[in-house]
């Protein structure tokens, strides 16, 4: 397929993030309905809360602090689960111990982007299946260095890089960048670097949002803009 008929979508998310977990899994119906347009797919750093130290905190009362109370945490559960549910995923919240930092996550996915985009496809969605079904920490390393396993990426350099402060700062560097864009919440679509669709939406949205930029790729109108 030609250039013209592809589109680059980065995507701003956190892998602690529900909505983003459920935007990843209406992103692959987009894909998968939009076959007329071939859509590559970035994934981008985000820190819903950059604050959390290294080892994490106790989930429950992270959430009470930041929510209020058992009740609200429950209520904001319950309204997050059917959605899930329709997109084929099973929130486990009550099995997620820790509400983990997400930096060295981060930094494992930017490294599978360089194993191709595929394996950082299979990565993301094997990290949001570990956290929000299976109540894995996002902040283990052995976690981490399994999932980049499972994902195709060789472990051993993982194993290698996580201990060091490889691309640290490159991440911290993204992730400013997203916030001096004006990414505030997540999940946040980028279509060709400029066009933004934020926010859990249907695949129906995106996918009218992906064929309206890529027709104008298509003409010739994102060249003329530059």
């Amino acid at each position: 397929m030609s250039d013209e008929k592809s589109i680059t979508v980065d995507v701003v998310s956190d892998v602690v993030c529900p909505w983003c977990f459920i935007g990843q899994k209406r992103l692959d119906k987009t894909i998968a309905a939009a076959t007329d347009v071939e859509v590559h797919i970035r994934w981008r750093p985000f820190q819903l809360d950059p604050t959390i130290p290294p080892e994490g905190k106790d989930r429950r009362e992270y959430l009470v602090a930041k929510f209020g109370s058992d009740e609200r945490i429950r209520e904001i559960h319950a309204r997050i689960e059917p959605l899930g549910e329709a997109e084929g995923i099973n929130f486990a919240f009550a099995a997620i111990k820790v509400a983990p930092n997400t930096l060295d996550a981060h930094r494992v996915i930017r490294w599978a982007g360089a194993a191709g985009e595929v394996v950082q496809n299979r990565l993301v969605r094997r990290l949001f299946q570990l956290n929000f079904e299976e109540g894995a920490n996002l902040g283990d390393h052995v976690v981490l260095i399994n999932a980049a396993r499972e994902a195709g990426m060789d472990a051993s350099v993982v194993e290698t890089l996580l201990p060091t402060d490889a691309d640290v700062e490159a991440v911290r560097t993204e992730i400013a960048t997203a916030s001096r864009m004006g990414i505030t919440g997540v999940p946040c679509f980028l279509l060709e670097g400029r066009y933004a669709v934020m926010g859990t939406q249907d695949a129906d949205t995106l996918s009218d949002a992906i064929r309206q930029v890529a027709a104008a790729k298509a003409r010739g109108e994102l060249e003329k803009a530059n």
